[in-house]
């Protein structure tokens, strides 16, 4: 078992994404604290960890509430005495629709709960991991973060705003043992994608194409949940500050030319200028 007594934090673990990757940690040997809004989800993913034999806490928390994040992140050191892993999987998509017609307070809430939701959960877990000596934290990408995403204006700027926070908090705990790397996870089947579905024509042609072949293919986290636990395991020693897609990206083999990597700007947020004598990434 790859991550066997370590603890790990997994944030929206309720459903989706973060279940598949709470679960993938248990197969693993990880034990776990579980959070999301929704108690009966985290319930239900909990007590899938615990039939393979392994300890995990379900708490309620919102990730944008300091003192709920705080509160959580106390309990799990008072049940375990320690945090190898962080998972900032929480993260809401509304609103959908072209931004001048967006309601301003549910755009600015978006971008509270998918950035202030890391963030808070990062700063709380940080002190922890640097007394130990070190650890791993993994956030969620997504659509948006890399390219545009017509008609999520909130979600895909909040994830790539998670992708440059990721970049930054790598080279500041880099001295301190902590890796921090991103996770872009493909297109799944969640309940983003039925939202997707139900916004209909504000959610653009493309959008609505794609929710439609996901849903019809069932796609799952599987690979997601794969890519967790390599990042989370002593295989990825020494690789931090990197966005990896699960689907595209042949990350497996990233240990064997991690020298490579970690030398280049390879799997990071960079534009590239056509001149690469004068310029370079800027």
């Amino acid at each position: 078992m790859r991550l066997r007594n370590k603890v790990a934090i997994v944030t929206g673990a309720g459903r989706g994404i973060g279940s598949a990757i709470a679960l993938a940690f248990a197969r693993e040997g990880a034990d776990s604290v579980l959070t999301a809004r929704t108690l009966h989800e985290l319930e239900d993913t909990a007590t899938q960890a615990r039939a393979m034999g392994q300890k995990a806490l379900a708490l309620r928390a919102d990730a944008s509430h300091g003192q709920e994040v705080e509160a959580v992140v106390a309990r799990a050191l008072a049940q375990f005495g320690r945090i190898d892993i962080l998972v900032n999987s929480a993260a809401v998509q509304p609103p959908i629709g072209p931004l001048w017609e967006n309601d301003p307070d549910e755009w600015l809430r978006t971008i509270v709960v998918n950035v202030g939701g890391v963030f808070l959960f990062c700063w709380a877990v940080l002190p922890i991991m640097i007394r130990q000596g070190g650890g791993t934290i993994i956030n969620l990408s997504g659509g948006g973060a890399t390219s545009p995403r017509p008609y999520f204006s909130a979600y895909g700027a909040s994830k790539a705003a998670v992708v440059r926070l990721t970049e930054t908090l790598a080279q500041e705990a880099k001295e301190h043992n902590v890796q921090v790397n991103a996770i872009a996870p493909g297109a799944i089947d969640t309940l983003m994608t039925d939202q997707v579905l139900a916004a209909g024509a504000a959610a653009g042609e493309r959008a609505l194409a794609e929710a439609r072949r996901v849903k019809e293919e069932g796609a799952t986290p599987q690979a997601a949940a794969e890519l967790a636990v390599f990042l989370a395991s002593g295989e990825s020693d020494g690789l931090t500050g990197r966005l990896i897609s699960a689907i595209w990206d042949d990350w497996r083999s990233l240990p064997s030319k991690l020298d490579a990597v970690m030398a280049s700007e390879l799997y990071t947020l960079r534009r590239i200028t056509a001149d690469s004598h004068h310029g370079g990434a800027i």
